[in-house]
This record gives C-alpha cells, structure tokens and sequence, in this order.
C-alpha cells in the first residue's frame, strides 16, 4: 500500500510539475521608436512600478541592435517575432516598390480580404501576414500547442498587431480613424462582442475631449528642449507647437479622431483593450500557454511630429511609464506573479533633428527624397538620352529593365555610371549595386546590415548609403532607417517568470529574441532564425 502512494505521489507530482514548467502567459510588448537613452535621460521623473521595476526586477540587455537596414516598423516587428532579418522574412519596408511585381505594396494589404469591424470594403481592414514569409515564435507556440494556446496581437497600427501575431493567431485587432478597433477577415467574420462593447465606450473621444496637457509641472521638463522648439511639427489649428493641445479643435478640423493616435492617449487605449482582450479571452487561464503581442505605437507618431527632444515625447514616456505600471499591476492580479514571462522592446530607434544638430554646429542636413529621385531621372536623360527610373524609395533605385532592353543600353556600364555619379555626392557615402550586396564583404559593417535587408526578387538595383545624420524627411521631427547606432540600437527588458535580475553589456541582435523565448518555453524555433540565444535569461 506504501508502494502504491508513493507511487501515485510521485506521479501525481511529476506531472504537476510537467504542467507548470511553462509560463501561463508571454507579453510581448514592442515600443515603437524607443531610443534605449529615454529609460536614462528620464529615469528621476519615472515612478517605480514601470520602466524602474522592469529594470530593476528583470534583466537588462542594455547593448541590443538591429542588424539590418532598413529600420522601418513593419521590418522590425517582422524580425523581433521571427528571428531574422528581412532578406528572409520577406517585409523589407512599410510599403516599398516591389521589383518582382512592378508596383509599390504595402506591407500587410490584401485585396483578398474584408475589413471586420467597418464597412466590408475599407482598405483600413483588408489586411493579412501573407505577406511574411517566415514563421513567428507565435506561430510555433500555436503549432507546439496544436492550437490550444491562444495568440493575439493588438496595436494602433495594423502592422504592428499582425506581424507579431503571424500566420495562426486567434485575433489581431488595431485601430481605424474613428479610434475603434477592427481586424480582417482574414481572422473572423464578425467583431467578438467584448470587442463591440470596448468600443461602444468611446474611449478615443473620451480621450480627445479631455485634451493634452503635461503630466508633471513644466519645471520637470529640463531634460528636453523648450516647448515652443522650431523643430517641431505645428499641427492645425494650433499656431505654434506648444501646451496644452486642444484634440477636440483639433479632430473638429481633421474630420475624424485621428489625432488620438499621435498623443500618449493612443498608448493608453491599446493597453485597456489589451487588459480587456484578456479577460474576455481567458489568457493564461490554463495550462496552455498564451501569447498576447502589444505594440504601443504612439510613441513613433509623437517622435515622428515633435523629435527626440521634445517636451512633447518626454511627456509621452512619463504617461507610458504609468501605463506599463497599471498594465504590470494588472497583470500580477490577473495571471500571477511569476506566471507570465514579458520582453519589451522596441522596432527601431531614430535619429536627432538634423537641423537641430545643424543649429548646434554639426554640419548635417535634411534630404528630399523627390528631389534626389528627379536628379537620378535627370541623369540619365543627359547620359543616354532616355529616363530608365521606375522608382526611388526607401533608398533603393529601381530601373526600367524594358526600357533598358528597348534602347539596348548594357546594364552593366548603366549601374557603374549610375554609381561613379552617386559617390560625388557629398551626404552619400557610399552606393551599393545588386550584385555589391548579393556578393557581400565582411569586412564592410554597413554592407552587411543592407545585405540582410535586402530580397533581390524585391529590392532595387542600387541601395545608397548615406553620412551619419542626414536624413531624408522634412525639417521638422525625426525619423528612421538607417543603418546607424541611433536607428539600430534598442532597449531589450525581459521580466517574470524565471527571469533573475541582472544587465548585460555584451552585444546582442533583435533577431536572438524569438529563438530564446522558444528554447525558454521549449518550443521550435521560427522557421527562419538562425537560432543565436540571449544565454543570461536562459
């Protein structure tokens, strides 16, 4: 009899313990445009249940970076969830020129599908992965899980909610221009009903009625530039780029409620669906584990208008450390201490203004992107006669293979004209052809990261390269995509379950993410990684 109960005990505990090896539920949470300095150069005016407790209770991979160009949203989300870059994944830009098809795409659209949540035919909602073309971490858990464990993505941007959520996911949810949210027939035919309640509160107008004013006394501001900066967006009907906004003015004006998404309240709407996603879904209630995938992108809309600078983006961080405190508290509450693993990170940096760089005696400027593609079309039209550009974006150059052919130009003698021309030019650094980043070379740091952005069935015939610091965008705000420290270099937290305290210097890249959570949870890796691991969390 003693045999026997001891031999059930052991049973009993083996499984047990079997079951409970796994965390009930993983948070992703990506920031996007988070600059890994804002954690420092704001750490007095944080509280201590947000950044502070995640940086405190959790490990702090202070030297992560994306190892590839261009560092773009779609691109970065893409890579933090699959573990590899975009010559792999296939999402090489937000929307891009594909060479394979001759038209510009966006990174998520499909004509395929019906928009769930608005009117059938919105294009807002005509979205699906299929685009991505390897497999995500969420994927793997679904498949590991045969489909048990739940995964849901939720963002302001559709690209931020389906990427992560890839090609399985239960539901994937963002917002459309009147601040409710909606998905595609791609996931389901009609809104769950928690959705439909979430979004008969009106939160987005809530928000907007109460308008934007700074969250601490202005004093508290000192480790930005002052509010009325020249290098910030003025947003109509506003006169100049200062506290407080008045967001009803503003939307009365716009027509829709928008402008929700470029202020902290944007973040604050994502986090309380995603709170409510939660209970209604039953996440982390069982003995599957789930995924629920947040992207808080406000932040890239505010960086975008006002620059890294600014009071603006310092007061959307101070709002953002008390979200991720209330979402933390909630979590706690709702899974569990130390059931629930969570990263947070973010899907690129971004630049300094170049003007203000400029202002403070750095010779730098901003670039037109239109006026660069006219005088690559005016080149060739003085050299041979002939335009033979289809398109330049994204820093790629796309020529016209018909028109090459028809004029029975040589391609070859075409690309090393073209390249002899772009090198003269003082803010290009260097230009790459095809065959210069299909060839590769070790030993060129900047080429390497272009190789692993870059799908030839896709991308241009020439990637440029530009200095450090020019940038291609307006003369106000910032932006992103490059392959320098300031646009590649991101904060990597990991918190929870069997996370221990601790920092670490050593370099690590965005694509070792999606491999260690799957070694962490066991579980296969994504398809496309090449499996490098962040050994500390392990």
């Amino acid at each position: 009899m003693k045999k026997i109960f001891s031999l059930f005990t052991f049973m009993f505990c083996y499984l047990t313990f079997a079951q409970v090896d796994k965390p009930k539920l993983i948070v992703g949470i990506v920031v996007d445009q988070m600059r890994p300095d804002y954690l420092y150069r704001y750490y007095d005016d944080y509280g201590d249940n947000g950044f502070k407790r995640l940086m405190k209770e959790g490990f702090n991979f202070k030297n992560t970076n994306y190892n590839y160009m261009p560092t773009y949203t779609a691109p970065g989300h893409s890579s933090i969830y699959t573990g590899t870059t975009p010559a792999i994944h296939g999402i090489v830009g937000n929307s891009w020129f594909n060479k394979g098809e001759n038209k510009n795409v966006y990174c998520t659209y499909d004509e395929r599908m019906n928009a769930v949540g608005t009117s059938p035919t919105d294009k807002a909602g005509k979205m699906s992965p299929y685009r991505l073309k390897s497999t995500t971490v969420t994927d793997e858990l679904k498949l590991d899980t045969n489909f048990r464990g739940k995964v849901i993505g939720i963002s302001i941007k559709d690209r931020g909610a389906i990427l992560p959520a890839g090609h399985f996911a239960d539901g994937a949810y963002w917002v459309d221009d009147m601040g409710n949210f909606i998905t595609s027939s791609f996931y389901m035919d009609n809104l769950p009903n928690w959705v439909e309640k979430f979004n008969q509160k009106k939160l987005a107008q809530k928000y907007i009625n109460n308008g934007w004013d700074l969250l601490k006394n202005k004093n508290a501001y000192d480790e930005s530039t002052e509010d009325n900066s020249p290098y910030e967006r003025i947003i109509a009907p506003k006169t100049s780029p200062t506290f407080p906004y008045n967001l009803k003015e503003i939307a009365t004006k716009e027509g829709n409620l928008n402008v929700v998404k470029s202020t902290p309240f944007g973040n604050d709407l994502v986090a309380e669906f995603s709170k409510t996603a939660l209970i209604n879904e039953n996440l982390g209630k069982d003995r599957f584990t789930d995924f629920l995938a947040i992207s808080f992108s406000s932040t890239d809309y505010v960086g975008h208008s006002f620059g890294p600078r600014s009071i603006e983006i310092q007061d959307t961080y101070l709002r953002l450390d008390e979200t991720i405190a209330n979402l933390l508290s909630f979590l706690d509450k709702e899974v569990g201490k130390g059931n629930y693993l969570l990263f947070l990170t973010a899907d690129h940096a971004a630049a300094e203004n170049p003007n203000y760089l400029k202002d403070k005696g750095y010779h730098v400027e901003t670039l037109n992107y239109k006026a660069l593609g006219k005088e690559v079309s005016d080149f060739f039209t003085q050299k041979y006669g002939v335009n033979i550009l289809t398109d330049y974006s994204n820093q790629n150059i796309f020529l016209n293979d018909n028109i090459i052919k028809e004029n029975k130009l040589d391609y070859d003698t075409i690309i090393r004209d073209l390249k002899a021309w772009l090198n003269e030019k003082p803010y290009i650094s260097r230009a790459y052809s095809r065959d210069d980043i299909l060839r590769g070379n070790p030993t060129d740091y900047h080429l390497s990261l272009i190789e692993r952005g870059y799908d030839p069935k896709q991308n241009g015939d020439i990637v440029v390269l530009f200095d450090p610091q020019y940038m291609e965008y307006s003369e106000v705000g910032t932006t992103h995509g490059s392959t320098y420290m300031y646009d590649t270099h991101v904060p990597n937290l990991w918190f929870g379950w069997k996370v221990k305290s601790g920092e670490s210097y050593k370099r690590y890249d965005i694509t070792d993410i999606a491999p260690t959570i799957s070694q962490k949870v066991s579980i296969p890796m994504p398809n496309g990684t090449k499996g490098n691991l962040l050994l500390e969390v392990l």
